[in-house]
């Protein structure tokens, strides 16, 4: 199984979101954040996690780009826990076991994202707000790999 998790190519993200996710950390789409926002809530650094944000799964802030990594099967059930968890912090649902179908839906939806894509491969993400509501579209970058005439030495060195 694969899932994503936050790559930082620069310190932009410090810049651009008002809690910038930690590199490393296991990320997923998020949009459901947005869910009841309107363009009134679309400002500044609101809107940059908006428009281009993927959700960090520990600290809950945001990254701009996600790498395609292998997840354990134990280890996406800790998410399931952490997400349903903090549905339970946030937006008011009754109880983490009321939560986790919600919470498994969301995770499954990017592994199943992820599965495509190599390992390393970096994803982006990119919103919009129509009159249907939030609609979500991915990049992908695949990583490049290094010809090995750039790293083998050929021939004698004399």
């Amino acid at each position: 199984m694969k899932l994503a998790r936050a790559i930082h190519l620069d310190d932009s993200d410090r810049n651009v979101f008002f809690s910038p996710a930690r590199t490393g950390e296991w990320c997923l789409s998020g949009g459901f954040e947005f869910s009841d926002w309107s363009n009134a809530d679309l400002e500044g650094k609101a809107r940059q996690a908006f428009a281009n944000g993927w959700l960090g799964l520990e600290t809950f802030g945001r990254v701009t780009f996600v790498a395609v990594t292998p997840i354990e099967e134990a280890e996406f059930g800790q998410l399931v826990d952490r997400l349903a968890q903090h549905f339970v912090d946030m937006y008011g649902a009754p109880s983490v076991d009321a939560a986790r179908g919600v919470a498994e839906e969301e995770l499954r939806y990017m592994a199943d994202l992820c599965e495509e894509h190599p390992e390393n491969t970096l994803m982006a993400v990119q919103r919009e707000l129509t009159e249907e509501g939030v609609r979500e579209g991915f990049r992908t970058i695949a990583a490049p790999e290094a010809e090995l005439d750039m790293v083998a030495v050929h021939g004698d060195q004399h």
